[in-house]
């Protein structure tokens, strides 16, 4: 199976975000869900460059902030119907 690419990446630095188009069940029938995660990329002493998930204290206002503009960007590519409808079918979504 080949991987599929993102659909969007934000980087800052070395910290890259990247959000995914997944497919899942609700209620019996199959929807999009955006979903994202969160890297470090490096170069190792061997010149292969590598990814960690793990952060130094400087680096983690870095993640905050890459994943605050994920979910921006995730509000508004959620725009669509399929989206809405998604969202509405959660049942522990915060309604205010």
């Amino acid at each position: 199976m080949a991987q599929a690419n993102p659909v969007q990446r934000i980087r800052v630095g070395a910290i890259v975000c990247a959000i995914w188009r997944n497919e899942v069940k609700v209620a019996g029938r199959t929807v999009p869900m955006l979903k994202a995660s969160v890297e470090r990329r490096y170069q190792a002493s061997d010149g292969v460059w590598k990814s960690a998930t793990s952060f130094t204290r400087n680096e983690i206002p870095v993640v905050i902030y890459v994943l605050q503009q994920a979910f921006e960007a995730m509000i508004t590519q959620g725009n669509t119907a399929e989206e809405k409808e998604t969202n509405s079918a959660v049942p522990w979504r915060d309604v205010t």
